[in-house]
């Protein structure tokens, strides 16, 4: 797997770097569909859910490889692969991972992560992102604004965190490409991987299904730390 990564990077991505640093997000989106049809974005995905249920050490190896050439892909990789695929893996529904792993193990469908805010960042359990039960119970009204939102600008499955009530850690949610109420930012201006997708993502009122909660209520925090876990190891590699 290492070697077929490295192979991937030398012929579909080393000959066509200048098109990173001129900010083509969509040669981005394209690489990683590629990346899908070969299996790399379903390393760690168990066999009957569309992934390759590979060890740990096969997953590093490729995070090493996949950044040989550019950060853009390796950061758009890296958002997919960990933080936004691993919290549905970890802590989704078997309904949930029926739904969602098999598209995002084949690049069918990209996921972003949607945690930080303008006033919580480090302090991930400090964010304002409301979400309120409505008054039939069948969805979630959550308003608020997450930033610096890795491959936002083409993702389809947004994990996305806030806070039911008064409770004193938040929530995580499901969120669908489309949902009203979702709306984009302008793609961030940033000093490199320029190639990869960084936007913020705002909530109006936009109704989630009661069912799309994922986890636990009250149970984000931990599944917020523990998808990062994962990412921050793999991230020594990629560096």
């Amino acid at each position: 797997m290492a070697d077929a990564t490295t192979d991937f990077i030398d012929k579909e991505v080393w000959p066509y770097k200048q098109r990173f640093e001129a900010h083509d997000y969509d040669f981005t989106f394209e690489l990683m569909k590629k990346a899908g049809e070969m299996g790399l974005l379903g390393v760690s995905v168990p066999e009957q859910y569309g992934g390759l249920g590979m060890g740990f050490n096969t997953s590093m190896l490729i995070a090493d490889r996949i950044s040989g050439a550019t950060g853009s892909l390796s950061t758009a990789y890296g958002a997919h692969t960990g933080i936004g695929t691993m919290p549905i893996l970890l802590y989704g529904t078997e309904e949930q991972k029926q739904k969602y792993l098999p598209g995002l193990s084949s690049g069918e469908l990209i996921g972003a992560y949607c945690l930080t805010e303008p006033g919580a960042g480090s302090d991930a359990n400090s964010g304002r992102t409301k979400a309120e039960l409505t008054a039939d119970g069948k969805h979630y009204k959550i308003n608020g604004q997450k930033m610096w939102i890795s491959n936002a600008g083409y993702a389809d499955v947004f994990i996305v965190f806030g806070r039911i009530e008064d409770d004193k850690n938040i929530t995580g949610f499901i969120v669908d490409k489309g949902t009203e109420g979702l709306t984009l930012g302008e793609e961030e201006h940033k000093m490199g991987i320029n190639a990869s997708s960084t936007r913020q993502v705002f909530f109006n009122d936009m109704l989630v299904p009661a069912d799309h909660l994922l986890g636990e209520r009250n149970g984000g925090f931990k599944i917020a730390m523990n998808s990062l876990n994962i990412g921050r190891i793999k991230l020594a590699a990629a560096t």
